[in-house]
């Protein structure tokens, strides 16, 4: 079975997005994305992709669009979930967004790594939470205060309960 990650930063009113762009730059948060994604292919809409800085190195690039002529430099393509993870291949890939991304293969995800932001942020993007979900299990927490003009936020794992 493929491991597939999903990674994701989350207000508790369910945002994760405004603008085109997540609406936290939370240093810890940034460095724990970096770590849980090195060395292993990222799934992204279109969107998502377009809105990083650039490549982030180290890992492959996997875009998901409906757009038929989509490119770009350093992208993979896929034009559905199915050939998405045909891309990524077997040994796992993280999802990083954006909410119709995780839709899709919500269904398939084994963990799933959230940072909880503890705000009410009025995004314009929004996701359900694994918390929702019976299907998934929360198997760690770490907690972290508000500090440096941030709120406070926790690191949470869930885990995909036995089918």
């Amino acid at each position: 079975m493929t491991d597939i990650v999903f990674i994701v930063a989350r207000a508790t009113d369910g945002t994760i997005g405004h603008d085109g762009a997540v609406p936290w730059a939370i240093r810890e948060d940034l460095r724990r994305f970096k770590r849980l994604t090195m060395g292993r292919p990222m799934v992204m809409g279109r969107k998502t992709f377009e809105s990083l800085p650039g490549l982030l190195p180290g890992r492959r690039h996997i875009v998901l669009t409906r757009q038929a002529g989509w490119r770009a430099d350093g992208a993979e393509v896929a034009h559905s979930p199915e050939a998405a993870q045909a891309l990524a291949g077997d040994d796992g890939f993280a999802v990083i967004g954006g909410a119709e991304v995780f839709d899709l293969l919500w269904e398939h995800g084994g963990r799933f790594e959230l940072t909880e932001i503890y705000e009410s942020t009025g995004g314009d993007t929004t996701m359900r939470s694994p918390a929702d979900d019976p299907s998934w299990r929360e198997v760690a927490r770490e907690c972290r205060p508000a500090a440096d003009a941030h709120p406070p936020f926790d690191f949470v794992t869930y885990e995909r309960r036995a089918r």
